[in-house]
């Protein structure tokens, strides 16, 4: 994992382009952030950013890059993963 790399770039309106690469394998995915996925967190809009680097922490925890799929809904992850929410807001 020490060749583990990301991106993220913003693209408005909520949607962020993340490149991971694993050292071997490159993907792209679109990560969507919604006013309500927000509210839910108690993140505030302007945060969205650190939201979504974090998920793409969280979410490397529980999968491979290769397996990271081409959109990722805020929304799903929170209601996919009981821990999540703990995990992105836990040390804001």
């Amino acid at each position: 994992m020490s060749d583990e790399q990301y991106d993220i770039e913003p693209q408005g309106d909520g949607q962020y382009v993340v490149t991971l690469t694993d050292g071997e394998e490159t993907v792209e995915t679109w990560f969507r952030v919604t006013a309500d996925s927000l509210a839910q967190l108690g993140v505030d809009a302007g945060d969205e950013a650190d939201l979504v680097e974090r998920t793409v922490v969280f979410l490397r925890r529980h999968q491979e890059v290769p397996d990271f799929p081409d959109m990722v809904e805020i929304e799903d992850v929170l209601a996919t993963y009981p821990d999540y929410r703990d995990a992105v807001t836990s040390d804001r």
